[in-house]
């Protein structure tokens, strides 16, 4: 293995410099125009990456943003550190008993916002793939579990951030977008992470092996791990020093618990999901501390990690108006219709159940994060990427303004 050299450093340097002070200052412009954050971020990526910087000058791309070698190495490292803590911080924002407080309409919303998205992506990709531009390796199972997954699985910090902007986030309806949320972040996860494992080369031992594996680590850490989390956090919080304590101990619990999920073969998303759940829910973790970790891991981790997007993909290359065009077809009628159906079951008013379902329908980070992990483990391809990174993008755009016209 060669050694890191001083050159190495310094190009590694100013890569992540860039990074960070355009992704910074796009962003900043996107929200004049109330932009998500993470639209800044990708499109940095996009005017840094292949797709433009990559055409304009092929070699001074390739100097700064390196795709062989020890400096691409190290991104690639910190790409996936990134990865993992931005799910401890999705994991922070579940609630697991708000989703049992708001009844039978909470349990139908989330059942049918869940259930009918997922029906309608495996289907379509199981029966019609070229639809989507063909699955990899032949494997129309793996594929399709992955569609119907992506089109069922919601962006609960982007939802959170939008109820709060509109100031909805306290009333029934923001609690009960909020509990389905969380309902489909953490039933979407588990899917994702077994499929991941699956396809890895588990047979079919293994598969029974991994099943046990998710719910034994999930149920312990929901469990007995929660109860010293919520032993732990008054004595961190008080007896050492303040933010520092809380902020290394419960990254370090994430990172270990992360390593633990990788280890047995199960992805290292789920282990940092299931660590930030079980920090979130404790009600001993103060507000202050919670948004330390929030500004620490999204203001320096998330940056690296959505510029990357752009980075590993020539968008106008792999841009294909039909494969955009089904999927965004397929997320509105799954995502809003199936929230809208529970939601009417439920007991709620037409107008405000299809308020829950554009409520429901914001993809936004969670969807980007999932589609980078499944075109890195070969189930999808670059064009099916870019679609999915694209209805992202829209579905957090137009949920706000669809909720405001209904509500």
């Amino acid at each position: 293995m060669s050694k890191f050299t001083h050159n190495d450093l310094i190009v590694l340097l100013t890569a992540l410099s860039t990074i960070l002070i355009f992704s910074r200052i796009l962003s900043e412009l996107g929200r004049r125009f109330h932009f998500p954050i993470v639209m800044g971020e990708i499109i940095v990526g996009i005017l840094l990456g292949p797709t433009v910087l990559g055409t304009l000058s092929p070699d001074f791309f390739q100097r700064v943003f390196p795709k062989d070698g020890n400096v691409s190495i190290a991104f690639d490292g910190l790409v996936n550190l990134s990865v993992v803590l931005l799910l401890f911080v999705a994991g922070l924002e579940v609630q697991l008993p708000l989703v049992l407080k708001q009844g039978k309409t909470a349990i139908a919303t989330s059942f049918f916002s869940m259930l009918i998205p997922f029906a309608l992506g495996f289907v379509a990709a199981f029966y019609f793939p070229n639809l989507f531009g063909g699955s990899l390796g032949g494997n129309e199972i793996y594929f399709a579990m992955f569609i119907g997954t992506a089109l069922a699985i919601s962006a609960l910090p982007v939802i959170a951030r939008i109820l709060m902007d509109m100031n909805l986030f306290k009333t029934n309806i923001g609690m009960l977008i909020m509990a389905s949320a969380m309902f489909n972040d953490l039933i979407g996860w588990l899917i994702f992470s077994f499929l991941l494992s699956v396809r890895h080369g588990a047979d079919s031992i293994g598969v029974g092996y991994s099943i046990l594996y998710i719910f034994g680590f999930g149920l312990f850490m929901l469990t007995i791990g929660k109860k010293i989390i919520d032993r732990a956090l008054p004595w961190i919080q008080t007896k050492l020093s303040w933010p520092g304590g809380v902020l290394s101990v419960s990254i370090g619990v994430c990172l270990i618990c992360a390593a633990f999920t990788e280890k047995i073969d199960i992805h290292a998303i789920l282990g940092a999901f299931i660590a930030g759940i079980a920090f979130g829910d404790s009600a001993h973790l103060h507000e202050k501390a919670r948004e330390i970790i929030h500004q620490f891991i999204t203001n320096f981790f998330a940056p690296l990690f959505f510029v990357s997007i752009g980075l590993r993909v020539n968008f106008a290359e792999n841009f294909d108006p039909m494969i955009v065009g089904v999927v965004l077809v397929l997320a509105y009628f799954g995502k809003v219709f199936g929230s809208a159906f529970g939601a009417y079951l439920g007991g709620l008013k037409i107008k405000n159940a299809f308020a829950v379902g554009f409520g429901l329908n914001a993809r936004g980070a969670m969807e980007i994060i999932l589609g980078t992990l499944a075109l890195s483990a070969g189930i999808i391809s670059p064009k099916l990427f870019v679609a999915l990174v694209v209805m992202a993008l829209v579905t957090s755009l137009t949920s706000a303004p669809m909720i405001r016209k209904l509500i």
